[in-house]
């Protein structure tokens, strides 16, 4: 029987051998990670035989100095390291290495510089408008120079005419997009392509002039930055010529402040370049180098003298005992005096205050946001105020905690209390939430209602104006 199983082993290893003959073999790099792990084996072996490691941290060691010496990838006989590999980040200087920064400031200073220089200045844009006329000279002259068209071929003239300094500017694709927004006949006017070249060398220069104030060179600006940036372009600002120097402090903080509200929406402290040039807000603060600029316009403008002036006066007359800060009596008064005191408490508890009261730059944002209930930056504020558990979404209970301070104000102007469970099932109604009993931020942006459901629970006059909604459209319909 021992014979038998003997010869059946042999067998069954010789069968062994020839199926591993005709393995086909494998890649170069698992056998060469094989072989090095063997070698690693047995040299941590041998040594643990030798009782050469005595401890499990010089046993560590040894197999991790051992390991990069066998295990060193070579590529054409050179041994490949990290070193090889492009620095691509640089830490910025720290504050005790004065050379450093001065280099960076001065390498910084001449990048500027030299962008500065390819822009197209005064001369080159008139240049650029004459080329148009010129290729329009197959039109009436009589023409309106708004009316002036050119083709394709006529875009590439004068591109080769105006000079490489201008080829930025006369792309397949600038005539694509521009063609393309005037119904796509195949020509642009030429004051179109004017006002475009115009309108991108004005955004170039901003963003250089904004550069300038980027102390870091990250591409952001600091709340400081702005204030430093605004104070500076003040005096060319004809409409702030009557401002007087006491509250020029204020107006420039008032003015900033807008600009890291709507963009900073995490507050984090500092806003990007890029999301000021691409906003609407330097457009409106530089409409105020017009002189004439009517009264209208500027009490609409956030950036004009009249606004800042009104949104200051009114936290002067708020704080009653003068100590330049409000308390939350003292906000109570704010606007039609129908803040909710549940509303308020909220305010306080979510925003930065000083042994209980609250600065002018808090103060600033929550004007900002009562009077810009429509954007999401706003509603963003408002909803981490009402979101009183921090879970995200509004519920019931959210919407009834709020909502009995309203049927509070209700009872003391002597009006009769609605029922709650109406006002919820309206407000679902409206907002029409992806959950049906929970409401989002993403939810009151996406429907559109978030100012009204908001205003519902922020204030009674919020209320009211919701509850005679179609009263208000019929009145203001018999007044025009």
């Amino acid at each position: 029987m021992s014979s038998i199983t003997n010869t059946e082993d042999k067998n069954e290893d010789k069968a062994n051998n020839n199926t591993s003959a005709k393995v086909e073999p494998i890649s170069s790099n698992k056998e060469l990670n094989n072989k090095l792990k063997n070698r690693l084996r047995s040299y941590i072996k041998k040594l643990e035989e030798t009782n050469a490691v005595t401890t499990k941290e010089e046993s560590d060691k040894i197999e991790i100095e051992t390991f990069k010496q066998l295990y060193k990838p070579k590529l054409e006989g050179n041994q490949e390291t990290y070193k090889k590999i492009p620095k691509f980040y640089f830490k910025l200087p720290r504050s005790d290495e004065v050379l450093a920064q001065k280099l960076r400031e001065e390498t910084r200073a001449q990048f500027l510089q030299k962008k500065s220089k390819e822009l197209l200045d005064n001369s080159e844009l008139k240049h650029l408008w004459s080329l148009l006329e010129k290729s329009s000279g197959n039109q009436s002259p009589s023409n309106n120079n708004d009316e002036l068209t050119i083709d394709y071929l006529q875009f590439k003239k004068i591109r080769d005419d105006a000079g490489p300094k201008y080829r930025p500017y006369f792309t397949a694709e600038v005539f694509g997009r521009l063609q393309a927004a005037e119904g796509g006949v195949g020509k642009v006017r030429g004051v179109s392509l004017f006002n475009y070249v115009m309108r991108r060398v004005w955004l170039q220069q901003t963003r250089i002039g904004l550069s300038l104030y980027d102390v870091t060179g990250q591409g952001y600006l600091t709340e400081h930055d702005l204030e430093s940036y605004i104070a500076e372009l003040v005096p060319s600002l004809a409409a702030l010529d009557g401002l007087d120097s006491s509250f020029s402090s204020f107006y420039v903080c008032t003015a900033a402040r807008k600009f890291l509200f709507f963009l900073d929406p995490l507050r984090v402290g500092r806003v990007r370049i890029r999301d000021v040039l691409s906003c609407s807000f330097l457009d409106d603060l530089l409409e105020l180098r017009e002189e004439d600029l009517p009264m209208e316009l500027q009490e609409q403008n956030w950036f004009s003298a009249a606004s800042a002036l009104r949104v200051y006066g009114q936290y002067l007359n708020l704080d009653r005992d003068h100590n330049g800060m409000l308390s939350i009596n003292e906000l109570a008064g704010y606007g039609s005096g129908t803040l909710t005191r549940a509303f308020l408490q909220r305010v306080f508890q979510q925003c930065l205050t000083y042994d209980g009261e609250m600065d002018y730059k808090t103060y600033l944002d929550l004007v900002l946001a009562l009077e810009n209930r429509k954007q999401p930056a706003a509603l963003a504020y408002l909803f981490r105020v009402l979101d009183i558990n921090s879970q995200g979404y509004l519920d019931a209970f959210t919407l009834n905690y709020f909502f009995k301070a309203i049927q509070e104000q209700m009872v003391a102007h002597g009006a009769e209390p609605v029922n709650f469970d109406d006002v919820k099932d309206e407000i679902f109604d409206m907002i029409r939430p992806e959950h049906p009993a929970r409401i989002t931020l993403q939810d009151l942006i996406r429907s559109g209602h978030g100012h009204t459901a908001v205003s519902i629970l922020l204030e009674l006059h919020g209320f009211w104006a919701y509850e005679n909604r179609e009263a208000l459209a019929a009145a203001g319909d018999h007044s025009t």
